[in-house]
Order: C-alpha cells, then structure tokens, then sequence
C-alpha cells in the first residue's frame, strides 16, 4: 500500500524543504513525533482490526452452534433423546468436558437431572434438587446465569453429589431454561481446570438453553393434546358403558380402570355411601392389593373421603402418609400412595359417594385435571343413580311377581283347610290359616331386611317359633323353645316352603305333643350339609304310637308338610320317636329350586 503522509507531516517536510539552513535537530524531533503517532493510530487500527475478526468468528461459531442445535432438535422425535443430541452439542460447542440438563417436575419443587454427559448419565431421573439448592438450584430461583472460574466447589452455593464426582470439576457455568419468563430447567457446563468463561460461551449456551426451552414447551404441549385427547376417549367410553351396562359393579370398575389409566394414577378407588350405616363402602378399585381392598368402612366426616363425603366439596392432599386426618397412612406406605384427590359423586344435590385418586409422587391436581375428574365424578353417579332406577323397577316387577304367587299359596292352603275343616270350630280353621298366612309374611319381613333373594334360614326358624309361642301356646303351659344349628341362606321359594313346614311341625308337636303336658320343649335344629339341607323339631311331649305311620295318619298339617318336602324341596320327611322325644326330620337337597317356584299343595288348585 502507497505512504499518504498526513497535513501535518506534509507541512513539516516543506518547512525542512525551505529552509534548509535551519536546526536540524529540531526537524528530526518534529519527524520523529509525527512517526510515533502514526505508529499508535497504526496500533489502533490493528487492534480494532483483531476485534473486529473475533467479533465475525465468533458469529460464525453461533451461526455454527444454531445450525447444530438445530439439527440436533430437528433429528430426534423424543424429548430425551433431543436433550442427550443438546448435551453432546453444549459439550463440542463450549470446549467443557461435563454437561448436565435439569428440568422442573410437575409440582415446580424440584430439579430432576433429565440428560447429561455419558459419565454422568447413569444417573439420570435420579439426581434432585430443591429450587434454591445448590449452584444450579440457585440459578433456577433467580433466573441468571453463573459463572465460576475455578474452585466452583468451594462456592456457599455448591451442593456435593459424590456419585457426580463433583469435586473433580474446577469451573461452572449454569444457564436457566426460560419460556415466557418462566424457569423450566437448568442447563450447566463444567471443566476439570480453571476456567473463565467467555462472553460468547455464555451466549451459546444460553441459545442452547433457549432451545430446550422450546423443546420441552412444545413435548409439554403435545403431550397435553394428547392427554386431552385419551380423557376425552375415556369420558366417551364411560359413557357409552353406562348406556348400555346394567350392572353397576361392572360400569364402576370399567370406570376406575380407566380413570387409572388413562390420567396416570396408582389407584383410583370409587366408595358409596351406605345410608343406613352412614358409612362410605369400597365398591371398585384399581388395586389388586388385598390389604387396600379390606381396609375397613369410613364413617361419613371421618378420614379424608368420609370428610369430601360430607361436606360435598373436592379435597386434595399432597402426601396421604403425612396427614394427621388419614386413617391408612401404614396401607399407604405399602402400595406406594402419595397425593390424592377425593371428588363427591353428586347429582341433585346428594352425595352418592366419593371417587378417590391417588398418585405414586408428589402431585398438584391442575384445574384442568379436575375439570376432567369432576366430569368423571359426574358419569359415575348418574350409573349409580341409574342402577338403582333399574333395581326398583326389577324389584316391582318381582314384589308382582311374589305377591301374585303368595295369594294364590294363600288360596290353595285355605282350600285344603275347607277340605279338612269338618268338626272344626271356625276359631280353631281361624287361627290355623293366620299361623300359615303369618309363616310366609315372616319370609318377606326377613327379605326386606335382609339380601333381595335370599333368606336366612335360622332367624327364620327364630322368628316362626316366637309367633308359635305367642299365639298357639296357651298362657298356663310351659313349653320351652329354642332354635340350634347353622344360619345358611336359601332363596325365596325354598324358604317359604321351609317357613310353611316348621310351622305345621312346631304347631303339630305343640297340639299333640303337649295336648295332656303343660310343660316341655321343643328343639328344631337346621343343618346345612355338604349335599344338603336338614331340619328336625323334637319335642318331649307325649310319644307317638307304636303304630304310627305319618303318610297314614294324614292330618291338614302334615299332608302339607309331605306335599312341600316332597314337591317343593324335592327332599323327605319322617316322624318317629327317639331318645329325646318326637323327632320330626325333614332333609333336602342343595341346588336350584327355580323348578319348583310356583308350587302349591297339589289337588285342592
């Protein structure tokens, strides 16, 4: 490049030029200072030069670290795997040799170490850390980075992992994952020597950060979508079980499967009210476990559900284990149950019950995800309301059914009565047809109390005797009753059959046992067996003939009680004298008696 002297340099030649005679000592100075600022703006320049050339490598190494990022973004499909493709970029980019990516969790409490260099990640999922805790910690709390040159294990903020194999490490810079200025993570490099960290290492990795921001919000979103999407399946699903299931223990446990299943929870337990008692009863659960299963009843306004239950209102609880109103914090601990949500089934206006949920961590129940609990909530008690719309309609069309079978019962026995009724006062026809009319009401009063179809059979035989001892026995006798054996359940026809023939047997051994007697007992014993059943009444009252055969000696009462064993229970009966008195045996088989439902004693219709 051509010399340009400047003005004052020209200046100074010419005046050296015309005056030749002059000092030359003083032009020399002249020429050798005008030399030396020419040399510093020459130094200048080069400086600004070098800067200017860090400043374009260093863009060219961003635009470099972006093009990276981004084809390490673009090329994986999982979160995980895009975060282990930013780790291997921040490690190459930034010349460190350690690399760790912490996220949030759900609750916003803790860093959880989610991707990091192939020393550290064995420890993935397992590494966490308190917002606040820790360097890293710290810059989560306060949305800044920070840089330590050297001796980063000796900063007040440090926390020291030893399977990290922390204390190795010399430097630190830690970046924060931001989004909307919302912190989602952390993101940190280190080196084994110290290290300062320059201007555009802070720069690239904060583009690194900014990058799995955006990866994760977009993951966060997508995975919302279709989490929205599988509750919207399960509601539709849930829907369409309670319009075409009859059975609520069915739609109920379909629902908790699915809830579990579909929102992620550990259990989900659905719990009605049981009016009488006031207490809430399990009637689903996702569980398998046959510990939660027995947990006992909870009393309305105990407990955490009792207390949802009452009040009509959602409760949640972070940690089920740790408060003082829980009843099963040990049953907890076992099965790993955390957080929970205990949402009323209501429907106008009534608590029907609860629908518990419980998460295996710590868990903040979004409103989002209460919406969609309360909507579930909602489906499960219009089944239960429902179910129980079905169940009246079955039970009157049943209560027809029986009525309708009992008053023709009713008929045949008092057309067997006119037919044996010759010599008989009407008191006596009177009294006889009330004892039988009041057997089959005391099988229908025991229904109602008790199981729709089923009848237990020695309170039964309890409540035949006192009636016998009330209205058949006269006030001056005193004649002892008393009911031993097994309480077994038998469905309605056989049980009124049996009602009806324990009423002859006692009325029979009370009339002729004890015609001439005024005192004694009668013992009626019920058995159940293997393959059968076993009634017997005794009495020691006065013996039976030595000639004595039933099924020639047919009276009203044992005619019917021949013709009920014979053709309603499809058994045998017997009468004879024994060591303790008069024994009369009726013996049965075990199995369906639906054959036998519309019997009546036969020939007298």
């Amino acid at each position: 490049m051509r010399f340009r002297p400047n003005l004052r340099l020209r200046k100074t030649m010419r005046l050296f030029r015309r005056n030749p005679g002059g000092d030359p000592a003083e032009d020399v100075a002249l020429l050798v200072e005008e030399l030396q600022v020419k040399e510093r703006q020459l130094l200048e320049a080069q400086r600004v030069i070098q800067q200017l050339q860090e400043q374009l490598e260093e863009q060219a190494a961003e635009v470099d670290a972006l093009r990276r990022i981004g084809a390490a973004v673009g090329s994986a499909f999982e979160v995980d795997e895009t975060l282990n493709a930013l780790v291997e970029v921040a490690l190459r980019l930034t010349g460190t040799e350690s690399c760790h990516i912490y996220l949030l969790n759900e609750n916003r409490t803790e860093l959880v170490l989610r991707a990091a260099d192939e020393e550290a990640r064995p420890m993935v999922g397992k590494i966490r850390l308190k917002v606040g805790e820790g360097i890293t910690g710290w810059v989560a709390r306060e949305k800044r980075y920070v840089a330590v040159p050297r001796e980063a294990y000796k900063d007040h903020r440090f926390k020291y992992f030893p399977e990290m194999r922390e204390g190795e490490y010399e430097s630190m810079l830690a970046v924060p994952l931001l989004h909307n200025n919302e912190v989602i993570g952390v993101i940190n490099v280190r080196t084994h020597r110290p290290h300062e960290y320059s201007r555009n290492q802070v720069r690239i990795l904060s583009n690194i950060a900014a990058q799995v921001a955006g990866v994760i919000e977009r993951s966060r979103r997508l995975q919302q979508l279709e989490r929205r999407a599988e509750q919207v399946s399960t509601l539709t699903e849930i829907t369409r079980q309670i319009a075409s299931n009859l059975y609520l223990e069915e739609i109920l446990q379909f629902l908790v499967n699915m809830t579990a299943q579909a929102m992620g929870y550990k259990v989900c337990t659905v719990m009605l009210v049981e009016e009488e008692r006031q207490e809430l009863v399990l009637k689903a659960t996702s569980s398998k476990s046959q510990e939660y299963i027995s947990k006992p009843n909870i009393p309305l306004g105990e407990s955490i559900a009792g207390r949802a239950a009452q009040q009509g209102r959602i409760i949640t609880v972070q940690d089920v284990k740790e408060h003082p109103e829980y009843q099963f914090a040990d049953i907890a601990a076992k099965e790993g149950l955390c957080s929970l949500a205990c949402i009323p089934l209501r429907t106008k206006g009534k608590t029907l019950g609860v629908l518990n949920c419980y998460t295996e961590r710590p868990h903040h129940f979004t409103e989002e995800e209460m919406n969609v609990l309360m909507a579930l909530a909602n489906q499960a008690a219009v089944a239960v309301e429902h179910a129980k719309l079905s169940l009246r309609s079955a039970i009157l069309q049943e209560m027809h059914h029986r009525v309708k079978n009992n008053l023709q019962q009713i008929a045949s026995l008092l057309r067997l009565q006119m037919h044996y009724a010759e010599g008989a006062s009407a008191k006596e026809v009177l009294n006889e047809s009330l004892s039988r009319i009041l057997a089959i009401a005391t099988v229908h009063d025991l229904l109602s109390r008790e199981d729709l179809d089923m009848v237990p059979i020695k309170r039964l035989a309890e409540t035949i005797l006192f009636h016998t001892q009330q209205g058949l026995i006269p006030p001056h006798k005193r004649i002892e009753t008393r009911v031993v054996g097994d309480d077994f359940l038998l469905p309605l026809q056989q049980a009124t059959s049996f009602a009806l023939i324990l009423n002859e047997l006692v009325q029979n051994a009370v009339e002729h046992g004890f015609r001439e007697l005024d005192s004694g007992r009668i013992i009626v014993t019920v058995r159940e067996e293997p393959e059968r059943y076993r009634l017997t009444v005794v009495n020691d009252g006065t013996p039976l003939p030595e000639s004595f055969d039933p099924r020639k000696t047919m009276t009203l009462g044992l005619r019917i009680v021949d013709d009920l064993v014979r053709g309603g229970l499809h058994g045998t009966f017997d009468l004879f004298n024994c060591e303790e008195g008069i024994c009369a045996q009726v013996i049965f088989p075990k199995g369906d008696s639906s054959a036998n439902a519309n019997w009546r004693p036969r020939g007298h219709e």
